[in-house]
Formats: C-alpha cells, sequence, structure tokens
C-alpha cells in the first residue's frame, strides 16, 4: 500500500513542475514580445566553413539596431533558410547578441544500394546533390523523389528509397539512397465504356499503352505512363474523327490499381456520336481580284464521303500552293462547317480571305546535340523572311517527328521584335538513331544462316541513311551496303547509292552464280502520292562449277563466261496507304523499266497493283495484289542468272525455283522470262488477347513463270503460261523482332515436276 502511495505522489509532483515551467515559458515569452533588444556587438560561434559576414548578411542585422523578439526569430529563420546549418539558436546576452550555428556536413561521397533495375550512373544522374558539397535534407529529399518517380516510370510504383548519411570525421558525411525495389506494376487491363461501334480489341490496336502479356519482358509498353496515356486520348480522337464521328470525344480515363497493387485497370470512358458524311464543299473568296473558281479545282473531298479532317487539311495544302503560284501572300483558307443533323452531313465551305501580314523573323532550334540544323531546317518549307503560315508550321513539326531521330520534338510560335514578326522555336531531344545486330535467321527458301547489320538512319547528324549488312545462309551469301541522301542539293530529291555482292551454292540447280551490282539513283516526287525514281546500274554475272550432269541449257550459258551489262531506268510508285482520303482503304502501283546494254541489250519491265480494304468494323482486313515481269532481248540472250524466278515472296506454296520452265533431261529450274501471280488474302483475329500480337489469314495464290528463250535445242517442260494455284491458312505474329509470317500451303493445281511446299516462314508484308 506504500508503494503505491509513494507512486501517486511522485507522479503528483512530476504534473506540478511540469506545469510550473509551462507557466514560466508563458510569463517569459508574454514578455519577450513586449521587450525591445539593442545590441553593441555580435558573437557568432561554431562556424567552420561560412564567414560570420556571410551569417550576418543572412540574419540581416546590425550593430545597434533596435530589435524586437519577433525580428530576432525572423533573423534566425533567415539563417536557417540558407541551408547551410543544421541548427541555429540566436540568443541575447545583456549588450551582446549570441549566434550559435552548427554546419551541415559536406557531403563525401553518393551511393545507390539495393538497385537492379536501373543502373548506378542512370540514378545518379538524376540526383541533384553532388559530393565536396553542403548536404542539404531538403534537397536530398527531392533526389528521393526523383529517384521513385524514375522507378514509378518502370511501373515500379511500389519501390521504397531511403536516404541515410554516415557521419564522417572532419564534418563530412556519406549519402546512401537504399532502394528496395518492387515487382512492376503492369497494365492488367485496358478497356472501354460507350464503344458501339468498334470493339474493344480494335480499339486496343489503337493505343501505344499495350496489356501485358507474353512479351511484357520486351515490349515494355504495359506499364503505367501518364504521357502516354495522354498520347493514347489524341490516337483515340484521331482513329473516330477520321472516320467521320466528328464528335467524338474521350470524356475521361479512369486509373486505378488492384487490391493487392500489383496491376493497373485502365478505362477509356468514350462518346462516339454520330458517324457523319461529307456535304456540299464550296469556295468563297472574300479578297478581291482572287477567284474562288481556281481553288475549287483544286479540291479533292466529294459529297458522300466520310467525313475526316485528313482531306480538308490536303484541300487546304493545294489551295495554298494555288496562292503560292498567284502571287496571293497572306491568304488564309478558313474551312467553315455547318451541319445537317437530319442527313448526317457536314457542309463545308472554304472561305479565303486575308490574313494578318505575319512574317517569320528566323527559326530557333535547340536541344539537337548531334543532328545538324540544316536537316531540320530541311523540314520546313518557310525561311527567314516568308509569310508566316500556322497549318504549314504544324505540318513542318509532324515532318520533324516523323524523321524518327527525335524522342521528343516540340514546334512553337512566339511574337519576335515586333507583331508583325514572330519568332519559331524547335525544341528537340535526341534519340538512338542507330543499330548494330549479330544474329541468326531463317528462310525457307535459303535455310539458316548468320547476319551482321549495321543502320545507321542519321549518319553523322546528317539525317543521311547508311546500311551495311553480311548474310550467310546454306545456299546463298550476301554483301550488301547503301547511303542516301534524303535532301539532295538542298532540295526534296533522294540521291542514293546501292551495291550488293551475291554468291549461290545452289542446291536446286547444279551449278553456282556470282552476281555484283552497284547503282546510284535519284527519287523526287511527281504528285502527292507520285515518286518517280531514275537510275543507272553497272552489274556483272557468272555461272560457274556447273556440272556435267546439268543442264545443256545452263552449260551453254555458262560457256559465255563473266556478262558485264551496264543500264538505265526508271521506277514510278502510286501510294495511298498512308496519305489517301480512305483511312481503310489504300492503292499502291508499282511500274519500272530497265534498259540494258552491253554484252547483251534487253527491256525489263515489271509492274505491281495492290489495294487493301478493312470491314467489318476494321477487324478484317483483305487484300489483292497483281503482280508482274517481261524481260525481252534485243542483242543475245538471257540466262539462268538473269530470268524469274518465283519464290515464296512471290507466290507461296512451292520451294525456290519449284515451278516454272524445266529441263526435261535433267528437271534442271531454268527460270522464265515472264510471270504474272494474283494474290488474293485475308486477315482476321483469332480471338487471342491484343497483346499476344497474333492472328490469323488465308489467301489463294494464282500464277506462272514462263518463257526460257533460248534453248539450245533442248525439251523444257511447261515453256508455256502454266498456272499454278495455291490455298493456305497463315499465322501472324508481331514480334520485337519483326512482324512474322507461318503459311501453311496445300496445292490446288500443280504440275508433276514441281516442288509444293506444305509450310514456310517469312517476313510479313503489306504487298
Amino acid at each position: 500500500m506504500g508503494h503505491v502511495v509513494g507512486r501517486v505522489w511522485a507522479r503528483g509532483l512530476t504534473v506540478v513542475r511540469r506545469l510550473g515551467v509551462v507557466l514560466v515559458i508563458a510569463a517569459m515569452g508574454g514578455a519577450a514580445i513586449a521587450q525591445s533588444f539593442s545590441f553593441s556587438a555580435v558573437n557568432i560561434e561554431g562556424n567552420q566553413r561560412v564567414a560570420d559576414g556571410t551569417i550576418l548578411t543572412f540574419a540581416g542585422i546590425a550593430a545597434g539596431q533596435g530589435l524586437s523578439a519577433a525580428e530576432l526569430n525572423d533573423a534566425a529563420q533567415r539563417i536557417r533558410d540558407s541551408g547551410l546549418f543544421e541548427s541555429v539558436e540566436v540568443t541575447p546576452v545583456g549588450r551582446t547578441l549570441r549566434i550559435n550555428v552548427v554546419e551541415f556536413p559536406t557531403i563525401n561521397r553518393i551511393n545507390i544500394e539495393g538497385n537492379a533495375s536501373i543502373r548506378d550512373a542512370q540514378l545518379l544522374e538524376i540526383v541533384r546533390s553532388e559530393p565536396r558539397r553542403v548536404y542539404n535534407p531538403a534537397q536530398a529529399e527531392q533526389d528521393t523523389a526523383a529517384i521513385t518517380q524514375a522507378y514509378a516510370q518502370q511501373g515500379r510504383i511500389n519501390a521504397v528509397v531511403t536516404p541515410r548519411i554516415i557521419r564522417l570525421p572532419d564534418n563530412r558525411v556519406d549519402l546512401v539512397f537504399e532502394v528496395v525495389e518492387s515487382g512492376v506494376t503492369e497494365i492488367e487491363r485496358l478497356s472501354f465504356i460507350g464503344n458501339r461501334t468498334y470493339s474493344e480489341r480494335r480499339l486496343r490496336r489503337v493505343l501505344d499503352t499495350k496489356q501485358a502479356g507474353l512479351l511484357r519482358t520486351i515490349i515494355a509498353r504495359d506499364t503505367y505512363s501518364p504521357e502516354r496515356i495522354a498520347r493514347d486520348r489524341e490516337l483515340l480522337t484521331d482513329f473516330y474523327r477520321s472516320r467521320g464521328y466528328a464528335d467524338f470525344v474521350v470524356q475521361n480515363v479512369d486509373v486505378g490499381l488492384t487490391r493487392e497493387r500489383d496491376a493497373y485497370l485502365v478505362t477509356f470512358n468514350l462518346r462516339e456520336g454520330q458517324k457523319f458524311s461529307f456535304g456540299n464543299v464550296t469556295v468563297r473568296s472574300e479578297i478581291p481580284g482572287v477567284n474562288a473558281a481556281d481553288y475549287q479545282r483544286v479540291v479533292r473531298v466529294r459529297r458522300g464521303a466520310t467525313y475526316s479532317p485528313v482531306p480538308l487539311e490536303t484541300d487546304i495544302s493545294r489551295m495554298e500552293r494555288v496562292a503560292e503560284r498567284q502571287g496571293v501572300n497572306f491568304l488564309q483558307v478558313e474551312p467553315r462547317i455547318t451541319r445537317n443533323d437530319r442527313a448526317l452531313e457536314l457542309n463545308v465551305e472554304y472561305v479565303l480571305r486575308q490574313g494578318p501580314r505575319v512574317f517569320v523573323e528566323r527559326i530557333d532550334i535547340e536541344g539537337n546535340g548531334t543532328t545538324l540544323d540544316r536537316v531540320i531546317r530541311n523540314q520546313f518549307r518557310v525561311v527567314e523572311g516568308d509569310p508566316f503560315n500556322p497549318r504549314e508550321i504544324r505540318e513542318s513539326a509532324r515532318r520533324i517527328r516523323a524523321l524518327g531521330f527525335f524522342q521528343n520534338a516540340a514546334v512553337n510560335a512566339r511574337e519576335g521584335s515586333s507583331s508583325s514578326q514572330v519568332i519559331i522555336d524547335v525544341d528537340v531531344e535526341e534519340g538512338p538513331t542507330g543499330t548494330l545486330s549479330f544474329g541468326a535467321n531463317y528462310n525457307s527458301d535459303q535455310g539458316a544462316g548468320l547476319v551482321a547489320s549495321y543502320r545507321q538512319s542519321n549518319f553523322q547528324g546528317r539525317g543521311q541513311r547508311l546500311s551495311f549488312e553480311l548474310s550467310t545462309a546454306r545456299s546463298n551469301r550476301r554483301l550488301g551496303f547503301s547511303f542516301a541522301e534524303p535532301n539532295f542539293l538542298g532540295r526534296d530529291l533522294r540521291f542514293g547509292i546501292d551495291l550488293s555482292y551475291r554468291i549461290t551454292d545452289n542446291e536446286n540447280a547444279r551449278n553456282d552464280t556470282e552476281t555484283l551490282r552497284i547503282s546510284p539513283s535519284l527519287r523526287f516526287p511527281v504528285s502527292e502520292n507520285g515518286r518517280l525514281t531514275l537510275f543507272t546500274a553497272y552489274e556483272f554475272t557468272d555461272l560457274s562449277d556447273v556440272s556435267d550432269s546439268a543442264s545443256v541449257i545452263i552449260q551453254n550459258e555458262a560457256d559465255e563466261g563473266r556478262v558485264a551489262n551496264t543500264s538505265v531506268g526508271y521506277r514510278y510508285s502510286f501510294d495511298t496507304r498512308r496519305t489517301g482520303l480512305n483511312p481503310n482503304a489504300g492503292v499502291l502501283l508499282r511500274f519500272g523499266q530497265e534498259f540494258g546494254f552491253g554484252d547483251t541489250q534487253y527491256i525489263k519491265t515489271t509492274a505491281l497493283a495492290g489495294a487493301e480494304t478493312k470491314i467489318f468494323n476494321e477487324e478484317v482486313t483483305l487484300r489483292a495484289t497483281l503482280e508482274g515481269g517481261h524481260l525481252e532481248f534485243q542483242e543475245g540472250s538471257g540466262r539462268v542468272t538473269d530470268r524469274f524466278f518465283l519464290g515464296s515472296r512471290v507466290m507461296r506454296g512451292f520451294e525456290a525455283g519449284g515451278i516454272g520452265p524445266r529441263d526435261d533431261a535433267t528437271d534442271d529450274a531454268l527460270g522464265g522470262n515472264r510471270f504474272a501471280v494474283l494474290r488474293l488474302e485475308a486477315e482476321f483475329p483469332l480471338g487471342l488477347p491484343t497483346e499476344y500480337g497474333i492472328s490469323g489469314g488465308a489467301f489463294v495464290d494464282y500464277g506462272s513463270v514462263w518463257q526460257v528463250g533460248e534453248t539450245f535445242g533442248q525439251d523444257v517442260l511447261f515453256d508455256e503460261f502454266t498456272p499454278r494455284a495455291v490455298a493456305g491458312v497463315s499465322i501472324f505474329w508481331d514480334t520485337p523482332v519483326g512482324p512474322l509470317r507461318f503459311n501453311f500451303t496445300e496445292a490446288l493445281e500443280a504440275e508433276d515436276r514441281d516442288k509444293p511446299r506444305n509450310f514456310d516462314v517469312t517476313i510479313s508484308s503489306s504487298f
């Protein structure tokens, strides 16, 4: 009982003492508020690196100055705010003001511990604390937040970063950031609300963000990034509006975490609106002397076509070029759109009006450490002193981004030295533009082989393209080199030179071949979607190691030895797959001729016509391609090295040289001077998750290769047009190393000597 009473008594005394201290402090505080101090001297203690005068400057007081207690507190706070001191005490002692400070230590070194997924060098780049500088806890906290954000950008949102200091002699410390890495928080599901027209599977293909899938460790786009989600909003808006949904809007994007915080759930809330078509399309001029009919003639938008902002921009660009030819400066084309909700039509009136007289003062470019200024300037159609055209500046920004040299590129205009001048600011952030690779490949026609390649799309920062490739396969060894200058002589003129050297150890024939070709070329636009290439070439070919049992035709051709030819030619291409008015359809036309002279004289003609379209709300893609070639000799005759052979790229379902003219006696494939192939195919989803990148297809190929030419009296099979037909199914797989295609085929129409193939692997391509 006595012990209990003693403990209660002791606790009571403690309470009384604490209450007394509080009352004393309150009394002193009240006195301090009313008291004013004046000092004849200031005594500073504890400082080692920071001079007394510097501390007095921070405090902002001087000897003899009258100060209240509040002003003394303010002076102490100003010293603390300098960030140099761990603690500060300001105490008045009679006529002397005593300032005691404890300086922050100096950072000896900075270490990162516990990190595995991000290297030390990468993290130290974002740390602003520096060795041999004063340690600042606030800066260390900012560095901690920056490191945490770097992990969040990798999808590791649960990573924990803790700053710690290790005390050393001489008031020094080691600053250590201890990292506890978490697993990657992936996007488990991308979903949509409000999508009535297009399926979730189709919309996921539009997004840059992907769901976590089989290739998550390589794709690295299945982590959450606010910047990528913002880009996805733009992509969805562009997708819908280019398909007629003028009122489409992404209302919001809901981003949540699963209960375990190990995955994101992202939901896009959409409002599609109605699908509109173009109604009446007219041009009206508000500029005296400018005839609207001249501009109406270049309008390509037609009534009934699905509405899209893209053809509007294209029409405006055409009309601006007309104004340039007519010498009309500062013309602005304003598309005024009126709605007809009953007919679901948008009437467009292009109004030609005089814009403000504003000129480009200069173009400032920043951020390009490697890329030369002129490469970026080449993407502008305006120079200093030209009239300012906002639409052209937007197009220039698009072209700069399309170069593929920059991770980020921003183009903005601001007022210059006067209201009639603008300065165009170009801020870029350069990215990697070259690749060096060593590996192996497989081709059904040539077998497995080793490959070494180097590609640089911005050689020495000049925007030039350089590539080198060495490949070896079971029956084909190739050395390739190419170089291209896309703005030759400062114009929209591409100069290129290609060199290839190939040796074949033909397993499908009893002979070897050797071919060297060097070809410089010039390519330039001739229309909005048309390009023309002019080229010349030097080529020599050799047939060697011809077996005695080989075809008499090949033996006679080999007796000619090495054949050298020089040629000139042209290739024309017309492609609307990326720039056409219909985003779901496109056409590709190619036509070229090569005129050879030298040991032989010939005309080689090749042509291709292809079209594709999407149906069933863009779930299914249909393609049709007709390809052919014709080789005609005016002097001399062709050899097996000149004639066409149909590999799996041209006609599927057969081995290389598996169809076409053959020597009746030896069964050697001879190739042909003519070929024609029609390819029809469909690509469709298989119901697998989109992130797997796997889809299916079905196809039919129909065609033939024929006409050997000089036969030296030998009997040749299938020298006339003898059609073959193949049907098959395909598996498409978009992998990080490229789009692969697996074909399973069955010959519907073939000849006895043909060599069918029921399976092959190729690189997938549209045409």
